[in-house]
């Protein structure tokens, strides 16, 4: 009896066994459908994801690539791939069926996407917006070839829409953040968080998450072991962005003893209480408005990790020694600041040109 009407409901019931992973004979049992139809389409499309029959909808294989997924990405993470196919995604290829999205089909959803334009001010999405939406589509469509034995990636197939540049890297002088510091020191607590982030390069969330027992005044130290995200209403850490972002960071003697003075203030602070307890919301404001009142230009918070970059380089430090303070890998520094590097490429040049009018016939 796969499927009956329930008479003290009106529904209908549907009921099936099928074979679990273990190969023991479990029996499924859904009720609540409208129509004997919809029960039916039920047990139809739950046999076909248990069985990894592409012949299901897009809307079915995403349930699958979540199961099958979900435990081995970051819950932030995981969060916006939720946002991104629940709204970019499903709404487009949902009822399609797996095997048949073709690259036409990629090609008009990606259409649609290029010439839209917010109601609100006319803007159309970011390019890196846009790359970021293709490559979700993308990493599902990659799950059903290696997984589900799909022949092809019809979004790889077709390419990317959007491009690899991102929001435009701005960044503060010394002389500009020394400026907003100035304006900040009415308010300690957001003043330090600043502090930290300027001055030792940290993320957002890096920062919002450190803690007393993160620091070793002796040895001016910071570690950094988390991160700190609100997700779904709820305060969350989680492990650094990337494993090489868990690092040790060396501190400038005024910063520690800055962030001594700090704690020393706090009342009834917990050593694993966080020591920053602010809202991205308010760091933001705090910026907008710091900005505004010392006639600054306008950054985001993130930006105080690229002026601390741009501080080292014209330091004269290398992009390995830089990577490794920045929890990043060297190629990722030079790639991403190249611009800051004039000097080196002209000495470059230049010992290049000395090099060959004096005739060093002993250099490879």
């Amino acid at each position: 009896m796969p499927a009956y009407k329930e008479k003290d409901r009106n529904t209908w019931t549907v009921k099936f066994k099928h074979r679990n992973w273990s190969g023991k004979i479990k029996w499924v049992t859904k009720r609540g459908f409208a129509t004997k139809r919809e029960a039916l389409q039920y047990e139809r499309d739950f046999l076909a994801r248990k069985s990894g029959d592409l012949d299901m909808s897009f809307a079915d294989f995403v349930q699958v690539y979540r199961e099958e997924r979900g435990a081995r990405i970051k819950e932030s993470t995981l969060s916006m791939k939720d946002n991104i196919i629940d709204t970019k995604l499903i709404p487009y290829f949902g009822e399609k069926c797996m095997r048949e999205i073709t690259t036409k089909d990629i090609m008009l959803w990606q259409n649609e996407l290029l010439t839209y334009r917010n109601p609100k001010d006319g803007k159309p999405y970011s390019k890196s917006y846009l790359k970021t939406i293709h490559n979700q589509l993308s990493a599902i469509f990659n799950h059903a070839v290696r997984y589900h034995k799909l022949s092809e990636n019809p979004a790889r197939t077709v390419g990317n829409m959007g491009s690899e540049k991102g929001i435009e890297m701005k960044c503060w002088t010394r002389e500009e953040y020394l400026k907003f510091s100035e304006y900040m020191m009415d308010d300690p607590v957001g003043y330090y968080y600043f502090q930290m982030l300027y001055w030792c390069g940290l993320r957002e969330g890096e920062a919002l998450a450190l803690t007393i027992d993160d620091f070793d005044f002796a040895k001016k130290t910071v570690s950094i072991t988390k991160t700190f995200q609100h997700l779904k209403g709820k305060d969350v850490i989680t492990e650094p962005k990337t494993p090489k972002s868990n690092r040790i960071v060396e501190m400038p003697t005024f910063l520690v003893e800055e962030i001594q003075y700090y704690i020393e203030k706090l009342y009834d602070k917990k050593p694993d209480d966080r020591l920053f307890p602010l809202s991205k919301s308010y760091l933001y404001r705090k910026m907008e408005q710091g900005s505004k009142e010392m006639g600054l230009q306008r950054i985001r918070v993130h930006d105080l990790r690229h002026s601390h970059v741009s501080l080292l380089i014209h330091m004269g430090y290398s992009a390995v020694a830089i990577a490794e303070r920045m929890g990043h890998e060297s190629i990722d520094i030079t790639y991403r600041y190249a611009h800051l590097f004039p000097t080196v490429q002209r000495q470059m040049a230049t010992d290049l040109n000395a090099l060959q009018e004096g005739g060093d016939k002993n250099v490879c």
